[in-house]
């Protein structure tokens, strides 16, 4: 497990209802506690040394405390969020086109994305009929359960 996998595992933990985690991957043990103070990690086996663990707690600290910008609530722009934690792939493949484009036209049931999580591979489909009018992820970026991904021009 690395670094990125644990801060994943963290931020999945700190917005859920779990009170306790434990993770084996490779020889490695993590086991997560949550209480009132919030998350407590004990490592079963060394993992990283503590100043990563500095590291970790600020970039978690930082990550949660960002405030969501505030969207304009236009009754014809459809925004599509992730259903699920995954990294956001934009094509079938690396070297296939992408699903969407900005100005793309889409129809409900199109494919806008795929999601992998846990070595699934999750199909995103339009929900309505429109333009794309924004991509706001990166292809092979992490995406979080309710972050926005795209948002299309109704038709």
């Amino acid at each position: 497990m690395d670094f990125k996998g644990i801060t994943e595992l963290i931020k999945v933990m700190s917005s859920s209802n779990i009170k306790l985690l434990e993770v084996q991957e490779n020889g490695i043990s993590i086991k997560m506690e949550k209480d009132s103070q919030g998350i407590v990690i004990k490592n079963e086996a060394p993992v990283v040394n503590s100043s990563s663990y500095d590291i970790l707690d600020e970039e978690v600290s930082r990550d949660l405390a960002v405030e969501k910008k505030e969207t304009v609530n236009d009754e014809n722009i459809y925004t599509i969020i992730s259903p699920i934690v995954g990294t956001f792939y934009s094509s079938p493949s690396p070297d296939k086109d992408a699903f969407i484009k900005e100005g793309k036209e889409v129809k409900i049931g199109d494919t806008i994305c795929i999601i992998e999580a846990m070595k699934l591979m999750n199909e995103i489909q339009s929900e309505v009929n429109g333009e794309v009018i924004e991509v706001l992820i990166r292809d092979g970026e992490m995406v979080e359960y309710g972050q926005e991904i795209v948002k299309i021009k109704k038709l």
